[in-house]
């Protein structure tokens, strides 16, 4: 009979290892299904994940986390110009200072010229700064006054500076005497603001004659550039062609009728920059090409 009795024990599961359950008490749910069931609706719908890519690279907010192509309202960055640079290979010759209106390059650039120095606005200076602009300032002695320090930070970013006067005289007719003063004056007083001599040189309203040409050479001028295209109040004009092609120099900023200064210049400078990049071409240095 103990042999039954412990057969029996044996036969029924679990009765030795845990108590009864107690009547009218449910089983605990599993772990995983404790963690795992929803919350109680409240009404409102929690949209799903998005699996598109954030807008914020292709268009990035306004203010100053704009990268600065953007901020001045360009559609993309400005390429850099190619190096070395296609230019002409011939030495100079001596003798009269060479006419340039526009340089023979295969090179897609164009280059932004600014004369007198009347121009002040900071925001010039943030752009030129800012997307690199290697921009070339024809400056006249007169006109710029107190105000060297201002191009002296133009020319820490990036601008060059060169002559166009000391007192912006037109100088044909003049005798050699009157133009040799008129360049070689001003050739050194940008020497002794900037400590480096100018080498190229624009007469005032583009007008000269061979004595200019004989007297820029005596200062130590290696080429007297003029323009292909002009940038007015009312637009982009152009010399000779319709359009912006490789080599154009482009007068952006100039006194006289239609003359742009200020935020004008500013804006309009970038309206051109866009105008480059639609026609594949990018802004080059003047001096890398002369």
């Amino acid at each position: 009979m103990a042999l039954l009795a412990s057969l029996a024990v044996l036969l029924v599961p679990g009765c030795a290892a845990r108590p009864p359950e107690p009547v009218g008490r449910a089983a605990p749910p599993p772990p995983s299904s404790r963690t795992s069931a929803p919350a109680p609706s409240t009404g409102a719908t929690t949209p799903a994940p998005s699996t598109r890519a954030p807008t914020s690279a292709s268009t990035p907010p306004p203010g100053p986390h704009q990268p600065p192509y953007r901020r001045w309202g360009l559609p993309s960055p400005l390429a850099p110009a190619p190096w070395p640079p296609d230019r002409p290979v011939a030495p100079r010759a001596a003798g009269p200072a060479p006419v340039v209106g526009r340089v023979p390059t295969r090179d897609k650039v164009v280059f932004l010229t600014y004369d007198d120095g009347a121009e002040r606005d900071p925001r010039f200076a943030a752009m030129v700064r800012e997307l690199r602009l290697p921009v070339t300032l024809f400056l006249t002695d007169r006109v710029v006054g107190p105000g060297y320090g201002h191009f002296a930070r133009l020319r820490a970013v990036g601008a060059t500076v060169q002559n166009h006067t000391l007192d912006h005289r037109a100088l044909r007719g003049l005798p050699y005497a009157g133009q040799r003063a008129e360049i070689c004056g001003q050739q050194y007083k940008l020497g002794q603001r900037f400590g480096v001599r100018p080498t190229l040189f624009r007469p005032p309203y583009g007008v000269y004659d061979t004595t200019t040409l004989r007297a820029a050479a005596d200062c130590g001028i290696g080429a007297v550039v003029l323009w292909s295209a002009s940038l007015r109040s009312t637009g982009l004009r152009h010399t000779v062609a319709d359009r912006l092609r490789p080599g154009d120099i482009v007068l952006a900023g100039t006194g006289g009728p239609g003359r742009l200064e200020g935020a004008t210049l500013t804006r309009m400078t970038a309206g051109l920059l866009r105008r480059i990049q639609e026609r594949g071409l990018t802004v080059g240095r003047l001096e890398d090409y002369l």
